[in-house]
């Protein structure tokens, strides 16, 4: 079984990622932001390296998705493909930050993989506000991403929240975690943990 969780920059995937495959005994798979050579290139030069950081991450993440479908593992995975086709190289493209040239590029390379794979047999989605996003970001502290903008932050919601309303590539469970600690309150984390119970027992 495949699980993936997608959310915005600092909506809490890769903590609930942890916690989830430690509650059921899944894999993680998570992003690979310790080894990407190009994040803090990136987040100081947006425009010259957002072609790049697009395709580390399709690659990364496409191969991700074909090792989850070999090993027939029990998988849960921190964002999807999806993400970075529909949110983040659009988004980047709409700023004026990927040039049409590297976008067209990106959209075809991502339409080939995409026909190779099949989406996650649940889909995690947490939506938050922007004010709670900013919250975590500075809580986390990671210094590349002290220069993510509020605007920046405002632009990928909106995408998000248009990209899970057409979201047709298998179930979807929407969890608002605005007024949810499930990193120090059990309570919140059991409350998600019924809801994916719900929804695993309906895939079967």
């Amino acid at each position: 079984m495949h699980v993936a969780i997608a959310g915005n920059i600092g909506a809490g995937k890769t903590t609930l990622t942890k916690l989830l495959a430690k509650h059921y005994k899944w894999e993680a798979q998570l992003e690979d932001v310790v080894d990407n050579p190009y994040l803090d290139d990136f987040y100081n030069q947006m425009e010259r390296w957002s072609f790049n950081l697009q395709v580390y991450f399709l690659n990364s993440r496409f191969r991700q998705v074909l090792q989850i479908h070999k090993s027939g593992k029990e998988i849960i995975q921190d964002r999807t493909i999806y993400e970075d086709a529909n949110i983040f190289a659009p988004n980047l493209h709409a700023m004026g930050l990927m040039t049409n040239r590297d976008f067209n590029n990106y959209s075809s390379l991502f339409e080939l993989m995409e026909s190779l794979v099949k989406g996650p047999d649940l889909l995690i989605y947490l939506r938050s506000s922007i004010p709670n996003l900013v919250s975590q970001i500075h809580k986390r502290g990671r210094d590349y991403e002290n220069s993510i903008s509020i605007d920046y932050l405002s632009r990928l919601n909106e995408r998000y929240e248009a990209w899970i309303h057409g979201y047709d590539k298998g179930k979807l469970l929407i969890v608002d975690v605005d007024n949810l600690d499930f990193v120090d309150n059990p309570e919140d984390l059991g409350s998600i943990i019924n809801k994916i119970d719900a929804e695993i027992n309906g895939l079967f």
